[in-house]
């Protein structure tokens, strides 16, 4: 399968970065390994920096052309500065703070995650017009992030190590990866392909394909800008295929290694947003 033209436009920018490193030859023409393609695939999409913070405009369409909007700020932290000896990526225990603004019916509602690798993640909703902090049950990752179409697990990543991973295709621009899950009682799909660009390593589309093998879910990134140094997605959407839904999230105000302390990542801060990061 072919990616179209405006997908391979879409990492153009990131492309740049790379492009003196193509001509003075520092690539190697040699594939990776899975791992390793896995492992710097998941350092670009999550963890680039020690931390990080971005406004977020989510706009959320459905199959009738009706638009929502919500307006939050993203912050991550790393918890530890170790490297992950596969590729030289790191990955390792997160933790996610998501704040609203808009609109008025979800004006400081928050979302706390303590993403885990050896067992499920931690996740908090705060809900201001109850006063009320709701648990999140790990069953629940896999179900609509504030009535948009991506889940609760998109925000802060897919463990790695739930998956068993294949190289499937190698093209010019390409790695085509498919990824199958070790529980498949556990998520609604039966795999995803992930379209990795090869010099960015950024995840420029992910297909994700039901028990029948019907491709019902789409992830697309529609543009990659130079933000500190890191090929950064700034634009990206979900597209659920059988309900004609699709969400838009454009990110703006990108910074990374911003010293976020530990502390605002607490059940605590989530009834008391920290206003200092948030502006």
């Amino acid at each position: 399968m072919k990616l179209n033209r405006t997908l391979s436009l879409a990492i153009a920018p990131a492309v740049g970065l790379f492009a003196s490193l193509w001509l003075s030859g520092a690539i190697a023409a040699d594939t990776p390994s899975v791992d390793e393609i896995v492992h710097r695939t998941n350092q670009t999409a999550y963890y680039q920096g020690k931390d990080g913070r971005a406004e977020v405009l989510m706009s959320i369409t459905d199959k009738q052309g009706r638009e929502r909007e919500r307006r939050f700020t993203i912050l991550r932290r790393d918890v530890s500065n170790s490297d992950d000896i596969a590729g030289e990526a790191y990955n390792g225990d997160q933790q996610f703070y998501v704040f609203f603004q808009r609109p008025a019916d979800v004006n400081k509602m928050a979302f706390l995650v303590w993403k885990h690798l050896d067992r499920d993640d931690d996740r908090w909703l705060y809900l201001p017009a109850l006063d009320l902090v709701k648990r999140i049950a790990a069953s629940d990752q896999r179900t609509s992030f504030v009535g948009s179409d991506y889940f609760y697990e998109d925000v802060s990543g897919r463990d790695i190590n739930a998956d068993s991973h294949e190289l499937v295709e190698t093209t010019d621009n390409y790695y085509v990866l498919k990824h199958t899950p070790k529980d498949p009682d556990s998520v609604e799909f039966s795999h995803y392909v992930m379209y990795v660009h090869k010099t960015s390593f950024i995840p420029v589309q992910t297909e994700y394909f039901d028990k029948n093998g019907e491709k019902y879910r789409v992830a697309t990134a529609l543009g990659v800008d130079n933000i500190d140094g890191y090929p950064t997605v700034t634009k990206a959407s979900m597209e659920d295929l059988r309900s004609g839904s699709k969400t838009l999230m454009t990110y703006s105000s990108v910074t990374y290694n911003v010293d976020l302390p530990e502390e605002i990542f607490s059940e605590r801060y989530l009834r008391r947003a920290p206003v200092k990061y948030l502006r």
